[in-house]
């Protein structure tokens, strides 16, 4: 519901021209695949954003929307290393 209401308002926001290139649940590769010493693959780190969008200056905003026990340990890692990326 959290994610439906921020989504409401996004919208909101799009058609007023606030902001541009909305976009729902994208994929965002935090590290690639690969093989390790040993020959084992390694699966690629990836992280999905509940909504991106560009705001007035042209800058890629990425959102998520999380309640309390959606902030996992792994969610809160990966925002990191998002974060890091940006």
């Amino acid at each position: 519901q959290k994610e439906a209401r921020r989504y409401d308002a996004l919208i909101l926001r799009l058609h007023a021209g606030e902001i541009r290139d909305l976009r729902l649940q994208v994929d965002f590769t935090l590290q690639e695949a690969y093989t390790d010493e040993n020959g084992h693959r390694v699966r690629a780190v990836r992280y999905r954003a509940d909504f991106t969008y560009k705001d007035p200056e042209g800058r890629l905003v990425v959102e998520d929307v999380k309640s309390r026990p959606t902030r996992t340990r792994e969610y809160l890692l990966k925002r990191k290393l998002m974060k890091e990326r940006m």
